[in-house]
């Protein structure tokens, strides 16, 4: 079974560098042409079931996909991007002096601090874990799972059997295709290939990469 993980395209928030998080931005135009393109690139990789966080900037790019493949896109809770509490909307600029002795715990040892009523690792961790596994209960064959950056991240990290704290190494471009290989007898996971942006060559690759 193959898993496609698609990471939403480019908001106005990722092109100013401020975190998104829960904020239910819509794509821009670029991200929007992203959306269409990465639907094209999914030409290739047909799939049966498409699952999308229910923020908007992922479920519009899941969309497109299911428009190109005439498959339904099906929500599922837990696939929303990480909560960052008061951090969102502001860049790491703003951060760095609005909450100084945060910032530095965050530079240094990311897993000590939670941005000020935001999330914890362990319980995005096991949010997006019970996402997962919700969603592979659900599969009937090839699929694809539109989420967000930081989101994929932790959800590779599962995925992989990483350490605590190893998503931060991963890198979610958006609309971005990663392919997973799932072998439902062992429950293990293949990472096939990771970040394809071929499709985006009509695009500029450098659009569009801050992280959350």
């Amino acid at each position: 079974m193959k898993i496609y993980l698609i990471r939403h395209g480019q908001t106005d928030w990722n092109l100013e560098g401020k975190i998104q998080g829960r904020h239910d931005v819509s794509l821009n135009e670029t991200g929007s042409k992203q959306a269409e393109l990465l639907a094209m690139g999914m030409d290739k990789r047909p799939v049966v079931q498409i699952f999308s966080s229910r923020q908007k900037r992922a479920l519009e790019t899941a969309q497109a996909v299911g428009r190109r493949q005439h498959v339904a896109v099906t929500v599922i809770d837990g696939l929303e991007e990480v909560e960052f509490g008061e951090w969102e909307g502001k860049t790491w600029d703003e951060i760095s002096r609005e909450y100084p002795e945060e910032f530095k715990v965050w530079c240094t040892e990311p897993a000590e601090i939670v941005p000020p009523g935001g999330e914890s690792r362990p319980q995005i961790y096991r949010r997006i874990g019970n996402a997962l596994k919700e969603i592979l209960r659900r599969s009937r064959g090839d699929i694809a799972i539109v989420s967000h950056g930081a989101a994929l991240a932790y959800m590779v990290s599962i995925m992989l059997e990483k350490e605590l704290g190893d998503h931060d190494e991963i890198i979610v471009k958006n609309a971005s295709i990663s392919t997973v290989e799932y072998d439902r007898e062992t429950g293990k996971f293949h990472m096939a290939e990771a970040n394809d942006v071929s499709h985006l060559k009509a695009l500029s690759q450098e659009q569009g990469s801050v992280r959350f």
